[in-house]
């Protein structure tokens, strides 16, 4: 499969924060997010082939057991359930990144970390034309697939979020999606690049977090290294 990354960090977001992890990052993705933070595994995919092998070859090197299998959207990768399959005969915990748009089909999971994304994140036609603009915006939310994901894996659902009419629309999904799940397992994160424009939001983000019950995410790896790449 094409491998725009691999790198051994700490998680930097969500339940398992700051936990040591091994990074596989697929290249290609289906959606094309205005405010992406790893254009070249969506808008620009660039990347080698790998065996999946070798990727785990890669993973034995490190001492951790927990895998973190992102994109672009690697449920797209040709190959992912077999890499998945072989990390967990090696013993891995094992982190799936996806904006859940693809059905699992049997996948091997541990936590399911699902982004779905928001009306914030459809391109401007002018960023990529009308053409992307009307996939990303048909295809940006699934909830019969949301929902597979929830049923079957521990799961968090991360929203990036830009505004206050942001939580409406949360709302909104999960409940017309007859998704059911634990207010903590709902994350806010905070959009930005920089620690800066995280700072920004972050204070009011907590307070909305309050008053609902669910889980601020923090962007733990942008706050140690800033908006890096194999961070």
């Amino acid at each position: 499969m094409r491998i725009a990354e691999m790198f051994y960090s700490v998680q930097g977001e969500g339940k398992l924060t700051g936990v040591p992890s091994f990074f596989i990052r697929t290249s290609g993705c289906n959606l094309r997010c205005r405010w992406c933070d790893t254009p070249y595994a969506s808008w620009n995919p660039e990347g080698v082939e790998m065996e999946n092998a070798a990727i785990v070859a890669e993973v034995l090197k490190t001492p951790t057991k927990h895998v973190v299998v992102t994109g672009g959207e690697p449920m797209l990768a040709k190959g992912v359930r077999d890499l998945l399959g072989r990390l967990k005969v090696e013993g891995m915990h094992l982190t799936i990144e996806t904006a859940g748009t693809i059905l699992p089909e049997g996948a091997v999971c541990d936590l399911a970390s699902l982004s779905p994304k928001l009306a914030n994140s459809t391109p401007d036609a002018e960023m990529l034309g009308e053409g992307w603009q009307k996939r990303h915006e048909e295809l940006r939310w699934q909830p019969e697939v949301v929902r597979a994901w929830v049923e079957q894996y521990e799961h968090q659902l991360k929203f990036v979020v830009t505004e206050e009419a942001d939580l409406l629309e949360i709302e909104g999904m999960l409940a017309s999606a007859g998704i059911e799940t634990a207010a903590a397992n709902v994350l806010l994160m905070p959009e930005g690049r920089t620690v800066e424009a995280l700072e920004k939001i972050a204070p009011q983000l907590v307070e909305w977090c309050k008053e609902r019950g669910w889980r601020y995410c923090a962007r733990l790896h942008i706050d140690l290294f800033g908006n890096k790449r194999g961070t």
